[in-house]
């Protein structure tokens, strides 16, 4: 059985800190400029970066060892790896292969993708909780000879109250996507006090709410199309009229932070002050060079120094 406790949780939230870079653009650079960019969201001080999985995309755990070895300090977080992209025992000895390499560096996020995604893979999408709990067996049962020092830790992508069951349970806490400050503050009392909570937060630089809100919408169009997202939503309250037409005004101001640096800081505020460990923003840009601007601009504001 998966025993959380063989991570050591703080040392790992006290390496996070409270902030870090959710992107998919370093997936469509190539090595040098994807390397260069870790290096640059390292020395702003951003304590993580946070890789996604996509049919046809770069494999985020071969990337992952790639940008470790470019930096220091940096954590690098799959968000997520699919399930159905490798086998448990090759998500095992990968994760164990990286977490001997880079001790404490490398955070494994597990999710169970979305039908479509999983189809492009030539997979029957089959339930969620059934199949990651399934996944999981397979992990902990996967035998891993090399020297292990310290497991990896192990989150899951988590919306509902099942999934984020099964993350306390099994996993060492959760990772959100497209959720508000009010999911996390729900997420928090389901997953307990101790399991980590990192959800992510969507971050415009513009102060005019339509111009914003634009860019906004062009972000979340997809998102307002899969069931797992709609269904999270709906448990909240947030009905079809909300989901029309790229989002209500209520629902794009609640799931996209924008405005100047300070409205992004108090966003991400509002997300630790409800119970989130680290929050990874991704900045909504048309280029990985203006997502680093954007980063850079909302770095001396957004990261507060650790406690002496």
């Amino acid at each position: 059985m998966h025993t959380p406790s063989t991570v050591d949780l703080p040392a790992l939230k006290r390496r996070l800190g409270e902030v870090g870079v959710w992107t998919g653009r370093l997936a469509q650079a190539s090595g040098e400029t994807a390397r260069d960019a870790a290096r640059a969201i390292e020395d702003l001080g951003y304590g993580s970066l946070w890789l996604n999985e996509s049919p046809g995309g770069k494999d985020p755990l071969t990337h992952a060892a790639l940008l470790l070895a470019a930096t220091e300090r940096l954590v690098l977080a799959t968000g997520i790896a699919s399930i159905w992209a490798r086998d448990a025992t090759t998500a095992t000895a990968a994760a164990g292969t990286l977490a001997e390499g880079w001790p404490g560096r490398f955070v494994l996020g597990l999710g169970v993708s979305h039908a479509p995604a999983v189809s492009a893979r030539g997979h029957q999408y089959g339930k969620p909780l059934a199949t990651m709990r399934s996944y999981l067996d397979g992990m902990d049962a996967a035998p891993y000879d090399a020297p292990l020092p310290e497991r990896p830790a192990r989150l899951l992508a988590a919306l509902r109250p099942r999934m984020l069951e099964l993350a306390r349970d099994r996993a060492d806490g959760a990772h959100t996507y497209f959720v508000t400050p009010e999911h996390t503050a729900w997420a928090r009392r389901i997953l307990g006090p101790d399991n980590l909570l990192v959800p992510e937060q969507a971050v415009v630089i513009e102060r005019e709410p339509e111009r914003a809100r634009r860019a906004a919408r062009g972000h979340m169009a997809v998102y307002l199309t899969l069931p797992n997202y709609l269904n999270s939503l709906r448990d909240a309250g947030w009905t079809d009229a909300d989901f029309a037409d790229g989002g209500s005004d209520r629902l794009v101001d609640a799931i996209v932070a924008y405005g100047d640096a300070q409205a992004i800081a108090a966003r991400v505020r509002a997300h630790l002050d409800s119970g989130a460990d680290h929050v990874c923003i991704q900045p909504l840009a048309d280029t990985l060079d203006q997502a680093l601007e954007l980063l850079a601009e909302v770095a001396p504001v957004l990261i507060r120094p650790a406690p002496a």
